[in-house]
């Protein structure tokens, strides 16, 4: 390969063929171009010889950072999510990362920074299905790649929250706000970018794209959480009974927030008020 000039000698169907990566439903891959690159192909090989995958297939979605592609492991569905190294907003993501103590040494290149988020992402998933939420099992991640569990049935994925008929919709309102709450209280994190667009819903809400979500030392924790509870009552102001924003920040965190409009000053907790 000319070092000089990669992108022109680059061949997505033959270096697809010369690493041994099996693509099923081809012509579906139409952002192949933006997804699968040099370093992305590389890391599928890494993953392919180490039995993660064993082929991967169509989309399931295109997100503004990523692609997810359903996969195959050993005759399981599983979710491969790829972050655009080429076209992923390297500012939008520059926002969650700053403040982060566990990236506080991070190179500061686009290349570095996806791959941080993708471990990150790995790293928010992990500890929130650790402390028992209702999130996809990450599996590995490498480079700008992480496999996890697919949330779906027969190969087709949960629909969004968004485009649900709910039965109970006080009761899926209370479910989303009672994992809110165990998000920041046994997992230690803020999802920082939850609505219903990221909520899948099959018998129950599944929360995802957790690549933004901070720890809450995080400076900005408090504003993102705020957020998070505005987004949520927003989508439920039409569907069922309503629990004040101060209250719910109260209930998820035991603190006390006197003014919701500066987010970024630090509470006092409940007890000591």
């Amino acid at each position: 390969m000319d070092r000089d000039h990669p992108e022109k000698e680059f061949n997505f169907d033959r270096e697809v063929d010369r690493l041994g990566i099996r693509i099923k439903d081809a012509d579906q891959l139409k952002v192949r171009d933006d997804v699968f690159d040099e370093i992305t192909l590389l890391a599928l090989y890494k993953l392919v010889h180490k039995k993660w995958i064993s082929a991967i297939g169509g989309s399931i979605s295109t997100g503004k950072e990523a692609n997810v592609f359903l996969a195959d492991r050993e005759g399981t569905n599983v979710a491969i999510k790829i972050y655009r190294i080429r076209t992923a907003n390297f500012n939008t993501m520059n926002e969650y990362i700053l403040g982060d103590r566990r990236f506080s040494g991070m190179r500061k290149s686009r290349k570095d920074l996806i791959f941080a988020w993708a471990k990150k992402e790995f790293s928010n998933l992990k500890r929130a299905h650790e402390a028992g939420l209702c999130v996809p099992e990450p599996y590995v991640w490498d480079r700008n790649i992480l496999i996890m569990e697919f949330v779906g049935s027969d190969g087709r994925p949960f629909p969004q929250l968004r485009n649900v008929h709910l039965g109970d919709p006080a009761g899926t309102y209370e479910e989303i706000i009672s994992f809110m709450a165990d998000l920041y209280k046994k997992a230690g994190l803020v999802h920082a970018d939850l609505s219903e667009f990221n909520i899948l819903f099959g018998d129950r809400p599944v929360v995802i794209d957790m690549g933004q979500s901070v720890t809450i030392d995080h400076p900005r924790a408090f504003s993102f959480l705020k957020r998070d509870i505005a987004n949520i009552n927003h989508f439920f102001s039409s569907r069922c009974e309503l629990r004040d924003e101060r209250e719910l920040f109260t209930r998820i965190t035991g603190l006390v927030f006197p003014d919701m409009v500066d987010t970024e000053q630090q509470g006092k907790r409940s007890d000591e008020s």
